[in-house]
């Protein structure tokens, strides 16, 4: 089943995310490679692709995983959360429905 993991950045997070980003790219990468990544990105703090200075405010990942303990056990682990860009993560089942 899929699981939407939706991130919320801590203010200033823009520093911490591209030290951790290479780690939390190569996570990606690996469920994208075993054909269970859905989606992935992050959330510009404003309303253009390259948000720049200004950051992002979260993110969001839409993935396959075995139940909701082990999407959680994932999102838990990721790197972002590790070095503290995260403020806060939500881990729910999500059902595609379109396209």
């Amino acid at each position: 089943m899929y699981y939407a993991i939706i991130s919320e950045d801590v203010p200033g997070s823009l520093p911490r995310r591209a030290s951790a980003r290479p780690a939390h790219l190569e996570r990606l990468e690996t469920l994208r490679d075993e054909g269970r990544l859905l989606v992935a990105g992050p959330h510009p703090a404003i309303d253009s692709p390259d948000p720049g200075d200004a950051g992002f405010s979260g993110s969001l990942v839409v993935a396959e995983f075995d139940d909701l303990p082990a999407a959680k056990d994932w999102a838990d682990a990721d790197p972002y959360v590790v070095a503290g860009v995260y403020s806060r993560v939500i881990v729910k089942p999500f059902k595609l429905v379109l396209p």
